[in-house]
């Protein structure tokens, strides 16, 4: 249910009681080793708690547990109509756990509490209540051999899985890996990251509490050298999923090569391309989307629109609307539910962003606004909206992806050297082009290199279309049926029947 206005989030902050255990074979566990590690909001620096790093040990023994579920057939024997139900019990929970577990995610990555009830709750709910629904509705086929045969191709559960997911959108990234796997009859060991473990350890007990079998969900926090590492080199694990940065997603790949072959999937980084022409529909529009699109989430998101590439003829009167909304941008108390923008979330994080913000002067480009840190009174992390102008394709910032609140623009006169420049990155994740002329619409879609898209807006989004992208923003796709590809088998059954 959704909180009033009035909700005090500090007061429940202070009332928040955190468990930092690992949670394997169905229980609440220490770290083998009995190591934990500080968990800090950057919201002000306040220690949350002490979190469970887990290791190899924590791995096998999680292992283990998934691969007798697995094997006993505790949860894979289900009917799909049996882990539907579970399924949609498991997303009632989390929308009546709702406040409480957008609490965790807002102290946990300094995200605004607005955004962690109306975005994440929901979307992650949303994720578990679609899979559970569409599972019992997949069916498999029939091939069109010869008479005297019979061949069958059955879709069944790959076994043990594993998924590593990102600090950026704990829940909603843990959702698109864990419901389409779970729903498909698999056994699950997630691994948040070390820097937003919180709500991934509760969606294990609230999945238990809506009817996995001990073992079928596992959740190991700790750090993605000892943890992760050990899940991608194991060789009793049959599938792994990873969404994160492209450089640790090479690493995964090569892990999973150098043991057991078992399949990778990697949803990775992007430098997404936000193409406006001068007969773009509606000028207004497309700046607020441009703006509130890489301000979203605190630019902390891998499809964010970093690049922008805006027609000349237009530029000066699109640049000097696009300012004039930072002010709207600026960060904020992410436990107000007035603000919009929040907390970087560690100071790590933010130290990078600084970084290509000063790179981006070094080189040459022009700050039209933001650049510096902000509440720095707070002891926490934030830094403020900012616009560059006058970038070129070679600079820092227009080729690595900043994950923070920076926004890249670049003019240009022909739209076939705008397709050129957007496509001249090793990501491809999604892009975007604003125009009136539908035939320019449609070449220049096809023409951009990427795995989405948009028309006339940004972030279109829904649980049934897939997200994934081309070359190095990974392979696979999240999201819709074509996720169930990534954790089932294909296997054909021939019998001879004359």
């Amino acid at each position: 249910m959704a909180e009033t206005a009035a909700t005090d989030w500090h007061a429940r902050a202070n009332e928040l009681k955190i468990d930092g255990r690992a949670f394997i074979n169905g229980q609440r566990v220490a770290a083998l080793s009995g190591q934990v590690f500080d968990n800090l909001s950057p919201i002000d620096g306040r220690l949350l708690g002490q979190v469970a790093r887990c290791d190899s040990l924590d791995v096998d023994a999680a292992v283990l547990a998934a691969r007798a579920a697995f094997d006993d057939r505790r949860w894979a024997g289900k009917s799909p109509a049996q882990r539907k139900r579970v399924l949609l019990k498991f997303s009632d929970l989390v929308q009546k756990h709702g406040p409480e577990l957008a609490l965790l995610e807002t102290l946990d990555m300094g995200k605004p509490i607005k955004y962690s009830q109306s975005v994440d709750v929901g979307a992650t709910a949303n994720c578990l209540r679609w899979y559970g629904e569409a599972i019992d509705k997949i069916y498999d086929e029939i091939a069109p051999t010869p008479t005297n045969s019979l061949a069958l191709i059955t879709r069944e559960a790959v076994g043990v899985v594993a998924a590593i997911v990102p600090w950026n959108y704990p829940m909603i990234m843990a959702a698109w890996k864990i419901a389409p796997a779970l729903a498909a009859g698999n056994s699950v060991i997630l691994k948040p990251s070390e820097k937003s473990p919180l709500t991934a350890l509760r969606l294990a007990e609230l999945g238990l509490e809506a009817g996995l079998p001990a073992g079928v969900f596992n959740v190991l926090p700790g750090y993605g050298h000892e943890a992760g590492a050990a899940l991608a080199l194991h060789m009793d694990i049959d599938c792994i999923a990873f969404t994160g940065s492209t450089r640790t997603g090479k690493l995964i790949v090569q892990m999973a090569g150098q043991s057991n072959l078992k399949r990778a999937w990697t949803e990775l980084g992007g430098k997404s391309a936000n193409i406006v022409c001068a007969d773009c529909p509606d000028l207004d529009q497309a700046v607020a989307a441009a703006v509130g699109s890489i301000f979203f989430n605190q630019g902390e998101s891998c499809n964010a629109p970093s690049r922008l590439f805006v027609e000349e003829s237009i530029k000066a009167e699109f640049l000097q609307k696009a300012v004039a909304m930072l002010p709207r941008f600026q960060p904020g108390d992410p436990l107000d539910e007035s603000t919009v923008m929040g907390a970087i979330v560690d100071a790590t994080q933010m130290s990078t962003v600084m970084g290509y913000i000063a790179a981006g002067q070094r080189e040459g480009a022009q700050l039209l606004g933001g650049g510096a840190q902000a509440r720095t009174e707070t002891g926490g992390h934030y830094v403020q909206p900012t616009i560059f102008d006058g970038v070129d394709g070679t600079m820092t910032i227009a080729r690595e992806e900043i994950f923070g609140p920076v926004l890249s623009v670049l003019g240009f006169t022909d739209i076939a050297d705008a397709v050129k420049q957007a496509n001249a990155t090793p990501y491809g994740l999604q892009a975007a082009v604003w125009t009136s002329d539908i035939s320019k619409a449609i070449q220049t879609a096809r023409a951009l290199r990427a795995g989405t898209v948009h028309v006339n807006q940004y972030d279109g989004d829904d649980i049934t279309v897939p997200f994934g992208g081309y070359k190095q923003s990974g392979n696979g796709r999240d999201k819709s049926l074509h996720a169930l590809d990534k954790y089932t088998e294909l296997k054909t059954t021939w019998i001879q029947v004359g």
